[in-house]
């Protein structure tokens, strides 16, 4: 099973914020864009379901910025890579064409059951425990503008 790159590009930023939590100032949508390698364009759209989530809030202008919520930083990790990716199957049974296994086939069954295992095994976890060293001082060492090159001789 493979997670969307929303998700992916939404557990990053969760991440993020999770260490800035307490730095003080909160970051924008394009610093943390920055930070964690990924368009401004995607990490927008991302910051915006996070928010109707209840993970993020996001305060524009002056002392404004991003953080992570109560419910982002404690809550199950499972339920939100479950809300992140909805609820389609692992395989397109239904897709155009549909599979002509469809009516007696048992493979649906199993991979829907290997999914929610997999949900599962992140039911327990938190994006705060993701933040653990030595996750979470790598998290604060990145910084919002990517590094220069070396320079050539």
């Amino acid at each position: 099973m493979r997670l969307t790159k929303s998700t992916d590009i939404a557990l990053r930023i969760a991440m993020r914020l999770a260490v800035l939590g307490d730095a003080g100032d909160a970051p924008t949508t394009r610093e943390v864009a920055s930070a964690v390698q990924v368009p401004y364009t995607h990490a927008a759209k991302v910051v915006s379901k996070l928010q109707h989530l209840g993970a993020v809030e996001a305060r524009r202008g002056r002392g404004g910025g991003l953080t992570l919520t109560t419910a982002g930083r404690r809550g199950s990790l499972g339920r939100l890579v479950r809300e992140l990716e909805g609820a389609d199957d692992v395989v397109g049974c239904e897709d155009d064409p549909p599979c002509p296994l469809r009516g007696g086939c048992r493979l649906r069954g199993a991979l829907r059951a290997a999914q929610e295992a997999f949900y599962a095994s992140l039911d327990p976890l938190s994006v705060a425990d993701l933040t653990d060293a030595p996750t979470g001082p790598l998290l604060l060492s990145l910084t919002s503008a990517p590094a220069a090159p070396p320079p050539t001789n």
